[in-house]
């Protein structure tokens, strides 16, 4: 189970970064952004179907996600029955116990804060059921996320849910390649380090191009919205 939870975990981990990457491109201006999100539907034509690609990536997602969130539940049920009505902690209260056990927690809540935000955010930006803080155009991307991330409030509720990503990936890191047996005595600072670098990387990469359009920071406003003034 563990390692199923390794797998699964650093596959998310190499999406969102290829995500966080493919979300900068919004600075490059908004041909470059939408062109961006053209491509990703027309990647490998005609040898792949329109959206075949991301097709293929959401079926990878949806069973990675599953067999995460399932091996996380199984693990969560099986330690409490072993643990049963006894309550007694069996280490040493200490620093490095403390640090445990905040860890293991912001892992268990920041998992259910992320599989909420990871179906709001579908709905948001995929199929554009949920329309936080205006009208969104399909095919326009760029223009969707400007209008979006134009109010503090999405923008707070994404912040929220970054942070609970950083704080996953963090620990997420060092416990997939604890499971798969990478951690050794001399390799424990190093992936410590890699860790902290991932997480505090995804966190800098996806609330930039938000607080940059809230703030009016270098973003160029859609030629075809009611702006250049956001509404805050």
């Amino acid at each position: 189970m563990k390692r199923a939870m390794a797998v699964s975990g650093l596959f998310f981990i190499f999406f969102v970064l290829f995500h966080c990457y493919g979300n900068l491109k919004y600075f490059l201006g908004e041909d470059a952004y939408n062109g961006y999100a053209h491509h990703l539907r027309t990647m490998f034509e005609p040898i792949l179907p329109y959206e075949g690609l991301l097709w293929i990536l959401r079926v990878l997602l949806l069973v990675a996600l599953v067999v995460h969130a399932g091996a996380a539940f199984h693990l969560w049920a099986r330690n409490n029955k072993a643990r049963g009505s006894d309550k007694y902690a069996v280490k040493k209260a200490s620093a490095e116990y403390y640090a445990s056990r905040y860890a293991n927690r912001t892992m268990r809540w920041g998992g259910v804060i992320l599989l909420l935000f990871i179906v709001a955010h579908i709905l948001q930006f995929t199929t554009l059921s949920l329309q936080f803080g205006g009208h969104y155009y399909s095919g326009d991307a760029y223009e969707n996320m400007y209008i979006a991330f134009s109010h503090w409030w999405v923008w707070l509720m994404y912040l929220v849910a970054v942070c609970s990503l950083g704080l996953h990936v963090w620990h997420g890191v060092w416990s997939a390649l604890q499971s798969l047996g990478a951690t050794r005595k001399n390799t424990i600072p190093g992936i410590r380090l890699v860790a902290f670098l991932i997480a505090a990387a995804l966190v800098v990469g996806f609330m930039s191009v938000p607080t940059a359009i809230l703030f009016n920071i270098g973003i160029a406003a859609p030629v075809d919205g009611p702006w250049p003034i956001p509404v805050h």
